[in-house]
């Protein structure tokens, strides 16, 4: 059913960011009323030559403190949305709902002091957000990052990663966070290679963090391709993890990236 006018803003694209022929991130104008927690998503429409918009739904990489929205996308091939967006320029319009969505957020967790952000691909997205959340900071003692992606250059984010030092609201706390890369068809020194549930099987994961996971400590989340987020899931509830519902905060919180 199409979206009433109401529910959505225009807004326009203020800069693109390409990192491999099928990855890129952007950012919009922001319209002032919007509102997320970091960690959740929007929904955002294209219009079709014949006026019909196409809604798909992305995690927000911007904190909830910039004036503007970024976005980070892989290109679908002959996708109806993706092959779209993938031609849009600076100036550009994007519909954006005015709801925002989603339940990957740390408000979900109830004590925990290692907090373990777990992603494949654009899975990536809402960690970032939640790594600019100064609460992030004071609420955990321990920050792992993990990135799995196929080849080196889709290990984006990184330089953005490496400035967070300097932050102003959250550069004294970075010392806490652990970033693991992990690059599954090429060998990459400093990365780790195997998928990130058979990391958790043999204990590599843990070994390259320089802690354990622990059901009392270990808050986990789950985001990206929804074969990982599956099989993690289930792996980690072998474990012992439990999904943590808003009736029964527990361990572990998971997203589809589509």
């Amino acid at each position: 059913m199409p979206t009433p006018a109401d529910r959505f803003t225009t807004e326009r694209i203020l800069a693109i960011q390409r990192w491999t022929p099928h990855l890129f991130s952007f950012r919009t104008t922001r319209d002032p009323a919007f509102r997320f927690v970091p960690g959740q998503f929007a929904r955002l429409g294209l219009r079709k030559e014949d006026g019909e918009v196409v809604w798909r739904a992305y995690s927000m990489v911007s904190a909830p403190y910039d004036e503007h929205l970024e976005f980070y996308s892989i290109v679908v091939p002959d996708g109806e949305f993706t092959s779209r967006l993938a031609q849009l320029a600076e100036g550009d319009e994007v519909l954006v709902e005015r709801m925002n969505y989603g339940f990957l957020t740390t408000d979900r967790f109830v004590d925990g002091r290692d907090l373990w952000l777990l992603a494949t691909g654009t899975g990536l997205a809402p960690y970032i957000s939640i790594l600019h959340d100064p609460a992030t900071w004071s609420d955990y003692e321990r920050i792992v990052l993990v990135h799995s992606v196929r080849f080196a250059a889709e290990l984006a984010y990184r330089a953005e990663l490496a400035d967070l030092a300097e932050h102003p609201l959250v550069g004294g706390a970075t010392h806490k966070l652990r970033y693991i890369p992990v690059v599954t068809r090429e060998r990459v020194e400093g990365a780790l290679q195997d998928r990130i549930t058979t990391l958790i099987e043999n204990g590599e994961l843990e070994r390259a963090a320089g802690f354990p996971l622990d059901h009392e400590r270990s808050r986990i989340m789950l985001c990206g391709n929804p074969q990982m987020v599956d099989d993690g899931r289930k792996l980690l509830n072998r474990l012992g993890y439990k999904l943590s519902r808003r009736a029964a905060p527990a361990h572990l919180v998971v997203e589809n990236m589509w």
